[in-house]
């Protein structure tokens, strides 16, 4: 079986400000990455005793260099830093992988279920819809992985993002790591949280995988709302792009893979 895992930090459990995200700010930062890699580790060891025979891991936050690689098992290959691919955050996936995985994801931008809830660039992205439907990081890239006929077995995150997660899919196991109020979170002990996460993994690659496939529209409208004009109107010129209003440009296709190559704009 082979598992592929993607992983960010705003899901992860007990964080509640930005600078506990930043490499900027060791001494904040130095045990949320601790715990992201532990619970990323978490996910690949159930994986293994689940049946994988090959793991691929993408660090999926901010430089793409965060997980402390020693600490993970041997099997696992990891994808660091960002090629610039459509992919982004599930770089490398691709039809030889049975199942993907989502660790330490977070509720989407406009949320109040995360107090650092956004969608891609926090510093540059107000909002992204498709057909009308607001999208997380999650949703992008489960369809992504949709794409390629690889179905989404298990999310943890956030409590907002794993209510989102079931009512895309409520097949896909999903573990609650905190829940946001405002700007604040209430968070269970990470030790806990490695204990769901292990039996979480076993439990979603037990039985028919396939059930996690997430279903692609036919027709898709996309569209990304920028937090600054300027943005907007230098999108607007992407092939096929319309500038809908001052800060939202859409992108109509019946291509998944089109999607993803107009939402490197987002970065």
């Amino acid at each position: 079986m082979k598992i592929y895992i993607s992983a960010d930090i705003e899901g992860i459990t007990g964080i509640g400000h930005w600078n506990e995200t930043d490499k900027n700010f060791p001494s904040e930062y130095s045990w949320f990455q601790k715990q992201m890699t532990a619970e990323v580790g978490a996910a690949a060891r159930a994986a293994i005793d689940a049946g994988a025979t090959e793991i691929m891991i993408k660090d999926a936050h901010d430089s793409g260099r965060n997980l402390i690689l020693d600490e993970l098992p041997e099997l696992v290959k990891i994808v660091r830093g960002w090629a610039g691919h459509p992919l982004s955050m599930v770089q490398e996936l691709d039809e030889s992988f049975d199942a993907i995985m989502f660790v330490g994801y977070h509720s989407r931008a406009g949320q109040n279920t995360n107090t650092l809830a956004h969608t891609m660039s926090s510093s540059r992205i107000a909002r992204m819809t498709l057909n009308g439907c607001d999208m997380s990081e999650f949703y992008l890239h489960a369809l992504a992985a949709s794409y390629y006929g690889v179905p989404a077995r298990f999310v943890s995150g956030d409590e907002g993002l794993c209510t989102e997660v079931k009512e895309h899919n409520s097949s896909i196991e999903t573990v609650a790591t905190l829940r946001g109020v405002g700007n604040s979170v209430i968070t269970q002990h990470p030790a806990k949280t490695l204990e769901m996460i292990s039996a979480g993994v076993q439990k979603a690659l037990k039985g028919d995988l396939s059930r996690g496939l997430m279903t692609i529209p036919e027709k898709l409208e996309f569209s990304i709302e920028f937090k600054k004009h300027q943005d907007a109107y230098r999108a607007a010129f992407y092939p096929g792009a319309t500038l809908l209003n001052p800060l939202t440009v859409g992108f109509n296709t019946d291509d998944y893979f089109e999607v993803l190559r107009f939402n490197l704009l987002a970065y």
